[in-house]
């Protein structure tokens, strides 16, 4: 075997298919420093499952490699070691755990009381000892193979950059020009009909929110909904398998490479911020169980329980060595072996934390990605605040980082709608916002001029309600921003009033 392929390949956690002049190979790498045993589990076509001990390097990182599991394989890890919830250790061989570098996932979670670890260690002991092989998603092993002929980025400098928001099924699934089978998928988005409405418009940018792997709440699937946005991640390498028809990563290429071949961009919405582990009340999914104080950011003295920056239950702990290691690896897969051009970063503020839990714009994970040859040439695109302590931070990300700028939404929402505006306000947004960015030497292209998003209304809802009307999925019309400045111009909704239409 090429010992120069699997020197490399040992650097790359996950599932990595090796092949050479004697065979193929797949090298299972995962990360679990403090545990004491840590188990490949593989999958057949009935589901029967075998275990194979993996062996420890110096670094804690756990290696396998086996012929017998060749792309398509199906598989997971068990991890054993200390199992104290409340001193934040969450080791337990009885919970399958879905590799946090796996490239796609397949079957659905089946919420089930095994899940739920934290409870118990309360007052559930019957839980912890429950196996959860059954009802979790399956790693799939991926070889990668693509033929992207001649792909190239279409590099649309930032000031020429029109930026589309949009979400790969809402895009498609009613688009009467795209085929049912490719409706509210990849290759829907990739269809003629979508590619000459996006030129039409003058679109230089597509981006899509999140398109890696993420599940919808318990607490959404007890009232029969779903998670339709996706900022809820499980496992951030893979492509979300209910966007293809059979191959996600094959299909969410082939979207890329036809895209590019249109001359737009693509860029993804990524979620660092939080995954769906939850708060210790959540399902034991992945990284929990592999090593719970490295990629979350727990309470200090009180480390069952986690801070909680994103409003979602956890925080990933960008300050930690393996996790932000963990984050570069995930964006640079994503340019290298997908094609993408850049992302826009949910709740971008947490990235910047550091161990104190403090902003800093001087974060190791800006620094990382600033220096990095390929990740700093990419567009990037900062959502910039959280949800904790002092995190709106418009204005104070580092270069080369922009910035979705509220100010100019605001501003050019209330011009637009109601003449009520500061003339002044109005201006600097107009012209650069150069008061938000000039301080730090950074150029107007730092703003993203955005007036909608997936945040609020919709660009036709701004000019027909003057509320927001969320009353259908049971949350009692609190989701979703109060502020607005929108305007119905005389009639709620839906008009045939020719004086509000044409206005």
């Amino acid at each position: 075997m090429n010992d120069t392929r699997i020197e490399s390949a040992a650097l790359r956690l996950g599932a990595n298919v090796v092949h050479d002049n004697t065979g193929l190979v797949t090298q299972f790498c995962v990360r679990a420093p403090d545990a004491e045993m840590v188990w490949l589990c593989v999958f057949d076509d009935k589901h029967a499952e075998t275990r194979h001990a993996m062996r420890r390097n110096s670094d804690g990182v756990w290696v396998i490699e086996r012929a017998d599991c060749p792309p398509g394989t199906e598989y997971g890890f068990r991890a054993a070691g200390i199992f104290a919830p409340r001193s934040g250790m969450w080791f337990n061989p009885q919970k399958l755990l879905i590799d946090p570098y796996a490239r796609q996932l397949r079957g659905e979670l089946q919420w089930h009381e095994a899940l739920f670890e934290a409870r118990a260690d309360a007052d559930k002991p019957r839980a912890a000892n429950l196996d959860t092989a059954q009802y979790v998603p399956r790693s799939v092993v991926v070889d990668g193979a693509f033929d992207w002929q001649d792909d190239r980025s279409p590099e649309v400098e930032w000031c020429d950059t029109v930026l589309y928001e949009a979400h790969v099924k809402g895009l498609t699934y009613r688009h009467p020009e795209v085929p049912a089978e490719a409706r509210g998928r990849y290759l829907g988005v990739a269809h003629p009909a979508i590619i000459g409405h996006l030129q039409e418009l003058g679109v230089t940018t597509l981006q899509l929110m999140p398109t890696a792997a993420f599940l919808s709440e318990h607490h959404l699937v007890q009232r029969g909904l779903v998670n339709y946005w996706g900022y809820n991640p499980i496992a951030l390498f893979a492509p979300h398998a209910a966007y293809a028809r059979h191959d996600p990563v094959t299909e969410f290429k082939l979207m890329v490479r036809t895209l590019h071949a249109a001359g737009i961009e693509v860029i993804l919405d990524i979620v660092l911020n939080h995954t769906a582990e939850a708060d210790h009340l959540g399902p034991t999914l992945s990284m929990r169980g592999l090593n719970n104080p490295a990629w979350y950011r727990l309470v200090i003295g009180k480390p069952m329980y986690y801070e909680n920056y994103s409003g979602c239950g956890n925080s990933i702990n960008t300050a930690h060595p393996q996790t932000l290691a963990f984050t570069l690896d995930c964006l640079r897969y994503w340019v290298q072996e997908m094609h993408v051009d850049g992302f826009r970063f949910d709740l971008a503020a947490s990235l910047g934390r550091d161990s104190s839990g403090q902003f800093n714009p001087g974060a190791e994970f800006f620094q990382r990605v600033a220096q990095d040859p390929l990740l700093s040439k990419c567009k990037l695109i900062a959502e910039p605040w959280d949800v904790g302590p002092h995190g709106y931070r418009l204005g104070q990300f580092p270069q080369p980082w922009r910035e979705c700028n509220g100010s100019y939404r605001d501003e050019v929402r209330g011009f637009w709608n109601h003449r009520s505006v500061n003339t002044g306000a109005f201006a600097e947004r107009i012209a650069g916002s150069s008061d938000l960015y000039r301080d730090n030497g950074r150029t107007p292209t730092a703003s993203i001029n955005f007036v909608s998003c997936h945040d609020g209304f919709t660009l036709r809802d701004l000019v027909s309600y003057s509320s927001k009307h969320n009353t259908a999925n049971g949350e009692n019309n609190q989701d979703g921003s109060n502020h607005n400045l929108s305007a119905n111009h005389g009639v709620e909704g839906e008009t045939e009033d020719e004086k509000i239409l044409a206005m």
